[in-house]
């Protein structure tokens, strides 16, 4: 059994990218897992590379910007998995410009699907003293103009980060998040950005002092630590993790 054996964890955008190294690092140490995401072949997918590795896997497709089916989802994953100890909040609705549709996507997806599921998923983890992690952004940490939306959304949800980690602190339940910079994976958006706009890829790798965009692993192994309990005495914390980015 691993470090996670009998821990069962909930992926809010588990399919692909950060979301799906997370499952499947909780899977790898011995966790039940349950992912949601909205196209069902990729989630099919990574339901299958969780089951692979001996755990029970569920999966359902959900679209994070309809409250009524966060709410759904969550307490479907809880009766599939037997409880809940692990909520990750990890979609985002890549809302990136002052637009209307770009403030409604990130406000929709990446504050309130954070919100919902984690209220939906209260009861469970008073009952397992279990802990949030969110997936927020180092965007959250300054201003943009290339993507003030996103930007302000992903400030927003390390704000509340800390405001959930205060008001269920008494209940036993920790709250953390992780700061991701830019990630690369296959089929993401920066491995297009490569070739669909190679001079803006360009200056985001300058300035990554270790010359390359991180992966999501390095950010899934944070989400874990976080989740496990070597950080028993960690919360209200948003870490950032981007190989030193944001000094560029």
């Amino acid at each position: 059994m691993g470090e996670f054996g009998s821990k069962r964890v909930v992926v809010c955008g588990g399919s692909r990218g950060i979301g799906r190294s997370v499952a499947l690092g909780f899977a790898q140490g011995g966790a039940a897992v349950s992912i949601c995401a909205r196209s069902p072949g990729p989630l099919e997918e990574t339901r299958k590379e969780i089951e692979a590795k001996g755990v029970p896997a569920h999966a359902a497709p959900c679209d994070l910007a309809d409250g009524p089916a966060v709410l759904a989802y969550v307490e479907a994953a809880a009766q599939a998995l037997g409880g809940i100890d692990v909520l990750v909040n990890n979609a985002s609705g890549f809302g990136s410009q002052d637009t209307e549709e770009g403030w409604a996507a990130g406000l929709s997806v990446d504050v309130m699907a954070t919100v919902r599921a984690s209220r939906a998923a209260l009861p469970h983890l008073e009952r397992s003293r279990g802990c949030i992690v969110n997936v927020s952004s180092i965007s959250g940490f300054m201003p943009s103009t290339r993507t003030p939306a996103y930007a302000a959304v992903k400030a927003l949800l390390i704000n509340y980060t800390a405001s959930q980690a205060q008001m269920h602190a008494p209940k036993g339940i920790r709250v953390n998040g992780v700061a991701p910079g830019s990630i690369e994976f296959p089929g993401g958006s920066w491995e297009k950005r490569r070739t669909s706009d190679p001079k803006l890829y360009g200056s985001i790798l300058d300035s990554i002092p270790f010359g390359r965009l991180g992966t999501p692993e390095e950010v899934a192994e944070v989400v874990l630590f976080l989740s496990s309990p070597r950080a028993r005495w960690v919360t209200g914390q948003t870490v950032i993790v981007d190989g030193g980015q944001m000094w560029g």
